[in-house]
């Protein structure tokens, strides 16, 4: 387990762990100015047969908590999936340039939902609560110029749907509607932070 700031007990009494590698989720935890460490969960991500987007992103959170809750019994675990959704099909990370230039020209001009879950657990006191933050996004009509030219800019092949809003990934679309402005970054903080003051972790 690599760790981003020292794992020392919380007033609480039990660490706080965010159970992901991404980079994006560690800087968006790190706003609430509260030690936590990072664990990277063991989950395989691969979609169930018929599973929604929503459903996808519920399931993986709540995996990915527990993976590392089970390591950490005795912790607070922040587990975090988002993916993003065209009329139901789920849109994950593209990983490569070809397949970014693909997502973003079957999503130019339409509403995309990124269903982003959040999932805080603590085996030792049986706490566990998985949540949705549900993030409606209508893109632009983008060309095929405007799309290479971000896609070179950016390179955003590990953002679900190839969306980097928090840079100039903004610049794609017409207008974001949700109630959890960090949600679409990839970590709702106001879903969290509600979670994890009822874990018992005081953030002010």
């Amino acid at each position: 387990m690599s760790h981003t700031l020292p794992l020392n007990p919380l007033p609480a009494g039990r660490p706080l762990i965010l159970g992901s590698t991404s980079r994006y989720r560690r800087e968006l935890l790190e706003r609430l100015r509260i030690p936590f460490s990072v664990a990277a969960p063991e989950v395989d991500e691969t979609p169930h047969a018929g599973e929604s987007p929503r459903d996808l992103a519920w399931r993986l959170a709540r995996a990915k908590a527990q993976a590392v809750a089970a390591a950490h019994p005795q912790a607070v675990v922040i587990g975090s999936d988002q993916v993003a959704d065209l009329d139901g099909e789920p849109l994950g990370k593209p990983g490569e340039h070809a397949k970014a230039v693909a997502q973003l020209q079957r999503m130019r001009g339409r509403v995309v939902i990124f269903q982003t879950a959040v999932s805080v657990v603590c085996l030792a006191s049986g706490f566990a609560d998985t949540q949705l933050a549900a993030v409606k996004v209508k893109f632009r009509d983008l060309s095929d110029a405007e799309i290479e030219s971000y896609l070179r800019a950016e390179e955003p092949y590990d953002c679900a749907g190839s969306a980097k809003s928090e840079g100039l990934g903004i610049a794609l679309l017409e207008s974001i509607d949700n109630d959890d402005p960090s949600a679409l970054v990839g970590l709702p903080l106001i879903r969290t932070c509600h979670m994890i003051r009822a874990a018992g972790v005081s953030i002010l």
